[in-house]
């Protein structure tokens, strides 16, 4: 009894910092710019497809591990139990544990770029890698400016849904960047969602992300714009011939959408009530991008 009450908890802490469910971010805009490119010229490379994906995985590692390393530095982790850097005490483990990911990712995107012979998806793929350090990593820290979302949207948007779409063809397409918008808006809303239960701490760090500078109420309204703004996105790309009809299969994950609204509207200003809401974002991230490209893809 004693082990299990010692052991689980520790179990909770590490799934909490690894973030399974988080790891759909990386996937997904490769899954949706695969699909654009099989839509339009019915190629698809299961080779590089795989590669893809799980190159992105060690470099969204890299991420959020670099993350833990860089503010365990400002002190805003401090409260943040299930902090890689807090859970083992070795902060120089986890900083290499990160680059070795990332190292093993760009293996993957120099993989690709060799066997179809074409420089392109590294160049967007290490772009993509320094928005990243950006946010976090000094002396930039742009996330302390309230400047993540953004990043956000662009490297796990046009960016990443462009290089997907590139590894396929060796192309670029309208439809894939406009499939993008709608892959970074759901992608920022996961981060946007993520500072709501941290307000305090945010603010003790000198953090200030859009929920400090807005507050909680103003936040939860501009969040039911953002959450509300792909349904109609997407209709209209589907109206302007870019989406085949299909891809209105992305409206079966309103429920979630609403699901996330409601829950931050009546519980922003309680942090712990709203600390979830970040895990509601990644199904609608997961569900709307999936269905999403099954569209193109039928």
């Amino acid at each position: 009894m004693t082990t299990k009450q010692i052991l689980y908890p520790n179990t909770k802490l590490w799934m909490a910092a690894i973030k399974p469910p988080m790891y759909s971010v990386a996937i997904m805009p490769i899954w949706v710019g695969t699909a654009v490119a099989f839509a339009e010229t019915k190629i698809f490379n299961g080779a590089v497809f795989s590669t893809f994906v799980t190159a992105a995985i060690l470099i969204l590692a890299w991420e959020n591990i670099s993350n833990d390393v860089f503010d365990s530095e400002t002190g805003i982790d401090q409260n943040k139990h299930h902090s890689l850097v807090n859970l083992t005490g070795n902060k120089s483990l986890i900083f290499w544990l990160g680059n070795f990911c990332l190292g093993l990712g760009l293996l993957g995107i120099l993989a690709i770029a060799t066997w179809q012979q074409d420089p392109t998806i590294i160049g967007i793929i290490l772009l993509c890698c320094a928005l990243g350090y950006t946010y976090q990593g000094p002396p930039f820290r742009l996330g302390y400016q309230g400047l993540g979302e953004i990043i956000c949207f662009f490297a796990f948007g046009p960016l990443a849904v462009a290089a997907a779409y590139y590894s396929q063809t060796q192309t670029w397409s309208i439809t894939s960047l406009a499939a993008s918008i709608i892959v970074g808006i759901v992608t920022s809303l996961i981060l946007f969602c993520s500072h709501f239960h941290q307000v305090k701490d945010d603010i003790a760090a000198g953090k200030r992300s859009p929920i400090v500078r807005l507050g909680t109420a103003k936040a939860a309204q501009l969040l039911m714009l953002f959450t509300g703004s792909i349904y109609p996105l997407t209709l209209l790309f589907v109206l302007w011939g870019f989406f085949p009809i299909w891809t209105l299969l992305s409206w079966f994950s309103s429920p979630f959408a609403i699901k996330l609204c409601r829950h931050v509207q009546e519980n922003h200003h309680q942090p712990d009530k709203v600390s979830n809401c970040k895990f509601i974002a990644v199904a609608v991230h997961f569900w709307s991008c999936l269905l999403l490209g099954l569209g193109f893809m039928l």
